[in-house]
């Protein structure tokens, strides 16, 4: 099997169940995630590789991480996600990627990443849940954080708060690799 069957077979799963723990009919849940009924209805039957986008509005709107979505057991007490089992979530041709290292509900969806960025590439999101947060570490090359109306240049070694309840984006305008390493907290369903 590979990754990208296991990807959609975990998602599949893992997208039912909880859709149907939470009482939601697809219409419900396309209602609430802002994706279509038949692009729900194409990830429950493991028919899809839908964008990271896609993925993250699911999850808001179920109130779980990434994460939830994709592990294939509830998690232990300890759990150790060797590098192997990393997800890769999204990558192009020129080697700009993100990976979800690790993340917890803890009380609300708590993810760990490391993104690469290749010189000329970026990355945009659609406003998260109120109260989203994401911390970020650049510990390679520059980045360029677009959010609340500026661009924001953040260098190797440094750090970065960010209210992630609006559009935002990084980009690398640089010459060389950027590497960073972020965590996103979202706040738990009321």
């Amino acid at each position: 099997m590979t990754d990208l069957d296991q990807f959609s077979q975990s998602l599949a799963r893992n997208l039912k169940r909880l859709r149907t723990e939470r009482g939601y009919s697809l219409d419900a849940l396309a209602a609430r995630s802002g994706v279509s009924r038949g692009m729900l209805i194409q990830i429950e039957q493991a028919r899809t590789n839908p964008s990271v986008g896609t993925v993250v509005k699911v999850g808001d709107a179920l109130g779980v991480s990434v994460t939830t979505l994709l592990d294939h057991e509830r998690e232990p007490p300890v759990r150790l996600v060797p590098a192997r089992e990393a997800v890769r979530l999204w990558s192009t041709e020129s080697g700009s990627h993100s990976t979800l290292l690790v993340g917890a509900e803890a009380p609300g969806p708590l993810e760990l990443w490391r993104w690469r960025l290749e010189p000329g590439e970026s990355s945009t999101s659609d406003p998260h849940p109120p109260g989203t947060v994401e911390l970020l570490y650049v510990t390679e090359g520059e980045l360029t954080l677009s959010a609340h109306g500026g661009d924001h240049l953040l260098a190797a070694g440094t750090s970065a708060y960010l209210e992630a309840d609006v559009p935002h984006g990084y980009r690398n305008d640089g010459a060389a690799a950027v590497e960073v390493t972020m965590a996103v907290n979202v706040p738990a369903p009321r």
